[in-house]
């Protein structure tokens, strides 16, 4: 690179549009859309489409409500020529949307495209023709005047062909290609003489496309571009003024926004973004930005990921995992300060508040994406992750001092490992440090209750299996608990307390289980024990089992297989 980039490269020349007024403009309406994927994002691809994967994307765009759609290049090639051909003859366009395909200012491609559109309901046909500096300069060998006469001569072409198809529903569109980087007073001059051709009128308009075909400028200085020709346009009352953003500079979607703020009613682009270099706006992006903001974008992305593998298929190409709200990751959190605060967030909401969620703009579900994929565990997590996947996913609601111990042990299996845990691995290396799958419930277990003066008193006789060891247990206390915790410490000699008791249940009817958590004291060493069974009493009292055996085994470590209760 250059010490001194500018003695190579030139800094973009300002509008200076004093009294600019699209910064305080608010967008309340969705634009007219046009997609373009079918043309501008097909001749992008490094295999192009063929006619079924067109289709496919055809049918999708229709699907998602687009009712414009660029549809292809008829006088490029023989595949787009039939592709136009087989939409029209086998009636595949539905009444509410309308074709649109492009041509270069020249007349046997004109000809060309008015041929291939012969029996269409109703077509935009695109004429385009290259107007900046450079390019008159260095491509064409052409001054002003040549090229506005070379636009106005098929502007008249394009009126002469649509009159002898009469049955089809004309509308004309111009883009003098690389707007971007042409000087607005010839920019004017053109688009001025070409709808002096074709004469729009307010109920029967013609589109003028701007494209940033070469993003040249900041998004600001790109919106100054559109407020002046919105201003000094003849004819704008019968205009539709489009905007076409390209991605050079990495800012084509706030370019995009911007140029509607500042007076362009349409937008062209393609879903994610596809597109030459790097690509057209993403219109996903900027339909879903107004929806998060209330506008309705008229588009429905209510299947975000099948949308997705549906684009994926048609280009060949991925969408970044990181891609605004399509990417695989994008609703995923790894921090676990994140993963906590979006925790508490997800509980504090009810049903029927605005959202506001930390960390997430828009809820998942109104993409289709479930709640499942927010919060990820890698070595980066915490405890408020590792809780709410266990939680959403499982339904165990872990005391927040056993996510805090629980987390120690998933972040030195992270640590070991340097993979990111799935929330049934999550739940498998729970049901290993806790046991509870292992620890099983008693075949009889006698619990006797009496009333005395002093409230009821409970008695509790049981045979206690630890590893080869059975411990013949009898106790007396307040409750179940207590009298077992009673008699396991006077049979194993080991000093048993319980400090916490939580438990709630998993599910409903026969199939109900219930799942205890208490935090225990044995010997001196405070930990959990966690047991769950059909019977609230048998999962408390595996609790207690679970929490002794990881007592002997080491903190941390999966309880031993083959612990029993039993007489």
């Amino acid at each position: 690179m250059l010490n001194q980039p500018s003695s190579k490269y030139k800094a973009f020349t300002p509008v200076r549009l004093i009294d600019r007024t699209w910064p305080d403009a608010v967008l309340t309406v969705a634009p007219i859309w046009c997609s373009v994927d079918l043309r501008d994002g097909n001749q992008a691809l490094i295999e192009p489409m063929d006619i079924p994967r067109k289709l496919k994307m055809f049918e999708m765009l229709v699907k998602i409500g687009f009712k414009e759609i660029e549809v292809g290049f008829p006088s490029a090639s023989q595949t787009e020529f039939d592709f136009l051909r087989r939409l029209i003859d086998e009636q595949l366009i539905p009444d509410d949307v309308t074709i649109q395909v492009l041509t270069q200012a020249r007349e046997p491609l004109i000809g060309r495209t008015f041929e291939a559109l012969q029996g269409a309901k109703q077509a935009i046909v695109h004429l385009y023709n290259a107007t900046a500096p450079v390019m008159r300069r260095v491509v064409l060998g052409m001054n002003e005047d040549e090229i506005v006469q070379l636009a106005t001569t098929n502007a008249r072409l394009f009126q002469q062909l649509a009159a002898l198809q009469p049955a089809t529903r004309w509308t004309f569109q111009y883009s003098p290609e690389m707007w971007s980087g042409t000087e607005l007073a010839f920019s004017k001059r053109v688009v001025d003489a070409v709808t002096e051709v074709w004469q729009p009128t307010p109920e029967h308009k013609c589109i003028i496309n701007l494209p940033s075909t070469v993003e040249h400028s900041t998004p600001n200085i790109f919106a100054d571009m559109m407020e002046w020709m919105h201003r000094h346009l003849a004819r704008r009352d019968a205009i539709v003024i489009s905007v076409h953003p390209h991605n050079d500079r990495g800012t084509g979607t706030a370019a995009g926004e911007l140029a509607l703020m500042a007076g362009a009613d349409r937008i062209e682009g393609c879903l994610f973004g596809n597109g030459e270099r790097t690509g057209n706006v993403d219109l996903v992006n900027i339909a879903l930005n107004l929806y998060t903001q209330g506008v309705s974008p008229g588009l429905d992305f209510s299947d975000i990921d099948d949308i997705r593998r549906t684009v994926e298929h048609c280009n060949q190409l991925p969408v970044h995992p990181r891609h605004p709200y399509a990417g695989d990751l994008v609703y995923t959190s790894f921090s676990g300060s994140h993963q906590d605060a979006i925790k508490k967030a997800f509980a504090a909401r009810r049903e029927g508040d605005v959202w506001d969620m930390l960390y997430l703009p828009i809820d998942p579900k109104d993409l289709g994406r479930s709640y499942e994929a927010v919060i990820r565990v890698n070595s980066q997590s915490g405890k408020g992750g590792i809780a709410y996947l266990l939680e959403n996913e499982f339904g165990l609601e872990l005391p927040r001092r056993l996510q805090i111990e629980f987390s120690h042990v998933v972040q030195s299996v992270m640590d070991a490992s340097g993979k990111e845990l799935s929330a049934q691995d999550l739940l498998t290396l729970f049901e290993q440090t806790y046991g509870t799958r292992s620890v099983t419930a008693p075949e009889q277990l006698v619990i006797e209750e009496s009333t005395q003066s002093g409230g009821k008193s409970f008695n509790i006789k049981a045979a206690v299996r630890l590893g080869q060891l059975v411990h013949q247990v009898q106790g007396a206390g307040t409750g179940p608990i207590d009298a077992f915790v009673t008699g396991l410490a006077a049979a194993t000699g080991q000093d048993v307390r319980v400090l916490d008791y939580h438990e709630h249940a998993i599910g409903s009817g026969a199939s109900a289980q219930a799942v205890a958590y208490l935090e225990l004291r044995i010997n001196g060493q405070t930990l959990f024990g966690v047991g769950m069974d059909g019977n609230i009493v048998s999962a408390s009292l595996k609790a207690i089992i679970s929490g002794l055996l990881r007592s002997q085994s080491g903190l941390g470590q999966p309880a031993p297989s083959g612990a029993t209760i039993a007489v």
